[in-house]
């Protein structure tokens, strides 16, 4: 047997609280920060637009194995928006197809804000990235191609009204994943009877992942080795929301070997049940193992587990 070709790249490992550019796609993103770590292996939590800005998270190295953690977390957008007017995409790249009055006063839209607050039906966009037959739904609606788009159950959590100046006015929104904001922004414009569409959409949080210590492109572009991968978050930064307990070095060579360990954390017993794992080294530093799983025996399974020796550690470090 041939041997395994070697990556292309660094062994970089961690999380990157990017802000995403404007008119900038989340794939040609990852792709200059995976250029700029010259990481081996890099990949997001969930695209946004590309006229969208804001947190995207970046996962590099082993931190791409809990991605799935962020892909199905609530997210939070600030959005701007403009009553009186829909577009094919509704959003500002889209060409105008309806102008209307606006004759909505700020009783009728805080109204309209709490009959949109909470669960309910969505249909994404037909410009949406969702998929249809392996491509994009965008990619059929740029030819005039119509296909079908199913119905899926949203829950919006919170619409807050920062700011109107008129026509415009400016949300934030709290929100599930799957959420679509454009068609929501649409939709809230349908029921004013004016129609609206977004001008300015901003991705605030993810999770409990917050803009306030996002990287631009332009700051890492400027920044020296050191201080680029002093950028980094910990892998575990995905996994703020799980419960933690700390095992004994034993139990952390079974861990990695794929035993499990006993329960002391999780006080519910609910089977399914997840928690994140760490261990102290010989350094006296805590080590994240990774995610395990209560299952009906009441022990604690692996579900994923680091190469820790990919991440600077080795079982000898767990002695």
């Amino acid at each position: 047997m041939g041997q395994a070709r070697p990556r292309k790249g660094r062994p970089i490992n961690g999380v990157l609280l990017l802000d995403k550019p404007k008119e900038m796609t989340s794939n040609r993103a990852i792709q200059v920060v995976k250029r700029l770590y010259e990481a081996q292996k890099v990949g997001h939590t969930g695209a946004l637009d590309p006229l969208a800005t804001g947190l995207l998270p970046v996962c590099l190295g082993e931190a791409t194995k809990f991605s799935q953690y962020l892909l199905d977390a609530d997210k939070a957008y600030r959005v701007e928006a403009q009553l009186g007017v829909r577009t094919t995409t509704s959003d500002a790249e889209g060409e105008v197809v309806e102008q209307n009055p606006v004759d909505v006063s700020d009783t009728q839209l805080n109204d309209i804000i709490a009959q949109f607050t909470g669960e309910q039906a969505q249909t994404p966009s037909i410009y949406s990235a969702l998929k249809y037959e392996g491509k994009p739904l965008y990619y059929y609606a740029r030819r005039g191609i119509d296909v079908p788009r199913k119905t899926r159950t949203i829950s919006v959590r919170a619409i807050e009204l920062l700011h109107r100046d008129g026509d415009f006015v400016t949300l934030q929104v709290a929100c599930s994943k799957g959420t679509y904001i454009r068609t929501l922004v649409d939709d809230m414009g349908q029921a004013l009877g004016c129609g609206a569409h977004v001008r300015e959409l901003r991705r605030t949080h993810v999770a409990n992942l917050t803009d306030a210590q996002q990287w631009s492109l332009e700051a890492l572009e400027q920044c020296d080795d050191e201080q680029r991968l002093a950028c980094l978050e910990p892998v575990d930064t995905l996994l703020n929301g799980l419960p933690t307990q700390t095992i004994s070095q034993a139990e952390a060579r079974d861990v990695m070997h794929g035993q499990p360990v006993f329960n002391r954390t999780l006080d519910t017993q609910a089977v399914g049940d997840e928690c994140r794992l760490c261990a102290k080294s010989t350094a006296g530093h805590s080590v994240f193992i990774g995610v395990v799983v209560l299952r009906k025996d009441g022990k604690l399974w692996p579900k994923r587990v680091l190469a820790l020796d990919y991440c600077g550690f080795n079982l000898s470090d767990l002695k």
